[in-house]
């Protein structure tokens, strides 16, 4: 299977790598709700480092835009199927 130019894409391996993404990403997330539960927003922003938690945006940031563009994909082959 060919994916973009010449590159040989190798869907085990692909696979492979979004299980793995997807145990990392909820591990981040009971992170996340562990902090929320247990902090308010203000807390948060006045006690947290700044640095850390403008990493910690714009890495949440991040992966918005990329799973929306697989969202917005997969709704563009769920209506292709139709």
């Amino acid at each position: 299977m060919q994916f973009g130019g010449n590159k040989q894409l190798d869907v085990v391996r692909l696979k492979s790598d979004l299980a793995a993404a997807g145990v990392e990403l909820l591990s981040a997330q009971c992170a996340a709700d562990r902090v929320r539960l247990q902090y308010s927003p203000n807390d948060i922003v006045t006690f947290g480092e700044r640095s850390a938690l403008k990493r910690a945006i714009a890495s949440a940031e991040s992966l918005y835009r990329f799973f929306s563009q697989i969202d917005a994909q997969i709704k563009r082959h769920e209506g292709t199927r139709k």
